[in-house]
């Protein structure tokens, strides 16, 4: 990419919000723009991350045989009023954006387990379909009366949501037990520490649930965090009357040997049972030809949220002042940043072309009337782990790629300098 083309604007760095930094430099570049409170518009690197985290999460679905499909962002009340949800989010939790013309009724989707639902019982008719997972990532809304934190809590986000059909309530746990070890391996491969969090099912209903909570001062929960056995709980749980309950799924007698983190919830599982089968009488005729209620499991990832946490989670300050954020190699949009001088520009082309055919991601700062240093900074604010600096120090043989996280420098030649990246 050359960075002429991206056309961002030029930031202060003294006037950064404190708290979202990484998010507010996207926004103060034009790469993140605020149409309305919780409403946003993505630009370059955004969209690209976002596809990076998407990339990571369909592989390890595909890994056990999960099936992407999509369901209709715009849905009918019908099959709402079918699950006996549509006062519980329009009314009661005021959850869904509705929309009301002579067409009838809808709301824009919060979340599908009614479309999928629906969706499963028209392709999985008999026991022999059976297990099956489906998936979809795309655009989900909710009335957010209180947004927060850019897309930590917005109004429009992207997620991922997963929905299984077992037969039996035994199988169902094996699916979520399933599911939850891919979570564990997609926050792994993202670089992300994640408590596995006993928590309510809420509105989404069923017996059991999980979040998948990340440690963060900018969290709004609080989890209570066994380290040794890698499990937490969250403190919302304390509010509930039938608080014994989960507290015997956490396995601990004594809570305040736990310590206290605030965190931020990227994911949630929840054993369904048959809420949702029986009430949309969505059957399957087992071996004995009789009709039978599917056993449902659902699984949400927050893309954006993730997208969010991984660039707070990376800001670079050097004496309480915000330099900027630098992302890890593996899940940045742009793996280097070339930055020279005029003396310099065919080397700097020749070097780009030769990344670009090597298949790693680059930029190239070919913006003009710019000293060095000015790109340099500039480096910082895209998120880019590596750069490479071709100045009056240069020799013309020996290139000096620098972690710009760390500093440190390794030589290298044209020839070999894909393979040292």
């Amino acid at each position: 990419m050359r960075l002429s083309r991206l056309n961002i604007k030029k930031i202060n760095l003294d006037n950064i919000d404190s708290n979202y930094s990484g998010q507010d430099i996207l926004m103060k570049l034009g790469e993140l723009y605020q149409f309305e409170s919780g409403i946003y518009g993505y630009g370059n690197l955004w969209i690209k991350l976002e596809r990076i985290v998407e990339e990571i999460i369909i592989d390890e679905l595909d890994k056990v045989g999960c099936i992407q499909v999509e369901f209709p962002k715009l849905q009918p009340r019908k099959i709402w009023d079918q699950s006996d949800r549509w006062d519980t989010y329009t009314k009661d939790g005021d959850i869904m954006f509705t929309l009301n013309n002579n067409l009838g009724e809808y709301g824009l989707s919060p979340t599908a387990e009614e479309c999928a639902t629906i969706f499963g019982a028209n392709r999985l008719s008999s026991y022999k379909n059976l297990p099956a997972i489906y998936y979809q990532i795309g655009e989900k809304f909710r009335k957010e009366i209180r947004t927060r934190g850019y897309l930590f809590r917005s109004r429009t986000f992207v997620m991922m949501d997963a929905y299984s059909f077992d037969k039996t309530e035994e199988d169902m746990q094996k699916t979520y037990k399933l599911m939850h070890k891919v979570y564990l391996n997609i926050f792994n491969r993202l670089g992300i520490k994640i408590i596995p969090t006993i928590s309510d099912n809420g509105v989404i209903g069923g017996k059991v649930a999980e979040e998948f909570q990340a440690i963060t001062n900018l969290g709004e929960d609080k989890t209570l965090y066994d380290e040794k056995n890698n499990i937490g709980i969250n403190k919302e749980i304390f509010k509930l009357d039938n608080n014994n309950e989960y507290l015997e799924q956490l396995g601990v007698k004594n809570i305040n040997k736990l310590k206290e983190y605030s965190t931020v919830e990227l994911g949630n599982n929840f054993q369904l049972g048959t809420k949702y089968s029986e009430r949309m009488k969505a059957f399957y005729i087992d071996e004995n030809n009789e009709k039978k209620p599917y056993y449902m499991g659902c699984y949400g990832i927050g893309v954006g949220r993730i997208i969010a946490y991984l660039i707070e989670n990376n800001v670079i300050r050097e004496k309480n002042k915000v330099r900027g954020f630098v992302l890890p190699y593996n899940i940045a949009p742009y793996k280097v940043q070339i930055i020279y001088n005029e003396n310099h520009k065919k080397t700097a082309e020749k070097l780009y072309n030769y990344l670009i055919q090597n298949n790693i991601s680059t930029i190239i700062d070919d913006r003009e009337n710019l000293t060095i240093g000015n790109k340099i900074k500039d480096v910082y604010v895209l998120g880019t782990p590596k750069m490479i600096v071709l100045g009056n120090k240069f020799d013309g043989n020996n290139y000096e790629i620098e972690d710009v996280k760390t500093s440190s420098i390794k030589l290298a030649s044209l020839d070999n300098i894909a393979n040292m990246l």
